[in-house]
């Protein structure tokens, strides 16, 4: 490969990075190693926290497998297609910041170099006034994705405010 060709790789790469860290602001909350690598981060299951953009005191968790070794280490490895989320209401009443679809990807990170991302999606169930939340990748895995799926009912009293 060619120099230029590889700074232009490279820059494509950073910018991925850094595309990935406005769309999905997590915070990781722990982590729990899974397999020991004698080079390298050891394999683990990571658990993170996102904050809802559009519902302020709302806050999803999802646990997905990192791969470890020399690729994980360094970027390179690809993660598995799997995660689990459980979206939870965190503070005393939840605050709605803009009107909301009734679908809407909310969040969205890369788990390889070039084509695998995590997305979790907002779906609204205006009938039970519940904020569904739904976590896939989108590399597809023995023709269907993985995916987790969890609820989060809102108090009648507060009607989700719908575009």
């Amino acid at each position: 490969m060619h120099k230029k060709s590889l700074a232009v790789f490279a820059l494509f790469g950073f910018s991925v990075i850094v595309t990935d860290v406005v769309q999905a602001a997590s915070e990781q909350v722990g982590e729990v190693s899974t397999a020991f690598r004698w080079v390298g981060r050891n394999d683990r299951v990571v658990v993170e926290a996102y904050d809802d953009p559009k519902v302020r005191g709302i806050t999803c968790y999802v646990s997905r497998a990192r791969t470890g070794g020399v690729k994980g280490t360094v970027g390179l490895a690809e993660d598995r297609a799997e995660a689990s989320i459980a979206c939870r209401q965190v503070a005393a009443s939840l605050q709605f910041v803009d009107k909301l679809p009734l679908q809407e990807d909310v969040f969205t990170e890369r788990m390889s170099v070039l084509f695998k991302r995590l997305h979790i999606v907002r779906l609204v169930d205006p009938k039970r006034n519940t904020l569904v939340y739904l976590t896939y990748s989108d590399k597809l895995v023995d023709g269907s994705p993985q995916n987790s799926v969890t609820a989060v009912p809102v108090s009648v009293a507060s009607p989700i405010p719908l575009r």
